[in-house]
């Protein structure tokens, strides 16, 4: 028999070309965790510049220039303006020359496969590092969830159940071909009661605002947040700039920045005083411009942190300078850190994981090192 997911996700629509699946899992801590994969990989020397290293400039000309300072030595993107409140509230932070084990290949799908299931070489594990962090959770259940644009979130994938969430669901049903379905369904009380839920949320369950799916996610994922719902992981995509960066990296950052926004509003202040939110990438860029006024794939890159439970107002990491001798094969930022520490450093601190257990089973062969200091 079809399941009552199954059928939901079947009768989900694409959403966005810019936003992908969000998925929803209840946890029993009071703390909330929010990740948000940035698809293509973002550039974190442009969202975080450090203008002050010398060799910024000098790799970077009109591309790296402007931006607000943030502790004078880093400034942010012009296009991240909207969240400097945040960062003076001590609610946004960054964590820098950091990246995932994966090297030199440079392929999106295999740098999101390894960023997603957390292990330490792409096809290590299959299942994605927050459904085995569900696993280990004794009572754990997932929330109702449903299916966001194109492809799936991965790093939910795995034997736990969780389920998907989609803005703009349609079942593209005339009333008459309604009728019929429900005439046909009244006799399997579950199956009907499925039907009825996609028929009402396909009919407007929530007030969908044109072309800006990314605020649908980031307005239902804080409803849910502030019920039962514990965890929350979706995409933003349109991080890939090849050329012309100066323009095209602009509307990613807007949806980043909207995002965040419309979740701290969302939440409301109790809820966002105990809410993470990580955003990771699956490799940096490359240092220098290059001919079309873009980056190509590099190595190491910046993690965003922000909400009520992080230690804010900081661009944490070891910044490994930007000389050509400092250089990833004289090309890349030179990752001193490791993203995944970051992040299990951040769910120790929410929900008190034992170190091993981070270590050996969310994200394997990682060594998580000293203490980042993340959380309040």
């Amino acid at each position: 028999m079809l399941s009552r997911r199954g059928f939901l996700i079947g009768c989900s629509a694409a959403a966005s070309p810019f936003v992908t699946r969000v998925s929803l899992a209840a946890a029993p801590w009071d703390a909330r965790l929010v990740v948000i994969v940035l698809r293509g990989a973002m550039d974190g020397l442009d969202v975080v510049r450090p203008y002050a290293d010398p060799g910024y400039a000098a790799a970077r000309g009109a591309l790296g220039e402007g931006g607000s300072d943030l502790d004078g030595f880093f400034a942010l993107h012009p296009g991240l303006d909207p969240l400097m409140p945040l960062w003076r509230a001590g609610e946004l932070g960054f964590v820098h020359a950091v990246s995932t084990p994966y090297r030199n290949k440079r392929s999106h799908f295999d740098g999101q496969d390894l960023l997603e299931a957390g292990g330490e070489a792409v096809g290590q594990v299959r299942d994605g590092w927050l459904n085995r962090l569900l696993a280990q959770l004794p009572g754990a259940e997932p929330r109702t969830a449903f299916a966001i644009g194109h492809g799936e979130m991965k790093i939910l994938g795995g034997p736990q159940p969780v389920a998907d969430w989609s803005p703009e669901v349609d079942l593209a049903l005339s009333p008459q071909a309604m009728r019929l379905a429900e005439r046909v369904m009244m006799d399997d009380p579950a199956f009907h009661a499925a039907f009825a839920e996609a028929a009402m949320l396909g009919g407007g369950g929530m007030a969908l605002e044109k072309g800006a799916a990314h605020l649908d996610v980031a307005r239902f994922a804080a409803d849910q947040l502030k019920g039962d719902t514990r965890i929350a992981a979706f995409s933003i995509n349109g991080w890939d700039t090849h050329g012309r960066q100066a323009k095209t990296i602009v509307p990613a950052l807007e949806r980043l920045s909207g995002t965040l926004l419309a979740l701290k509003e969302g939440v409301g202040a109790a809820v966002w005083a105990k809410t993470a939110v990580i955003a990771m990438t699956e490799f940096g860029r490359t240092v220098q411009v290059n001919g079309t006024g873009g980056t190509d794939h590099g190595t190491g890159g910046a993690m965003l942190l922000a909400g009520g439970a992080i230690a804010g107002g900081r661009v944490y990491g070891q910044w490994p300078g930007l000389d050509e001798a400092s250089l990833l094969d004289r090309r890349d930022l030179m990752p001193t850190g490791d993203v995944r520490a970051a992040a299990a450093w951040i769910l120790r601190g929410l929900g008190g994981f034992d170190k091993g257990l981070l270590e050996q089973v969310v994200f394997p062969g990682l060594e998580m090192g000293a203490d980042h200091g993340l959380l309040r």
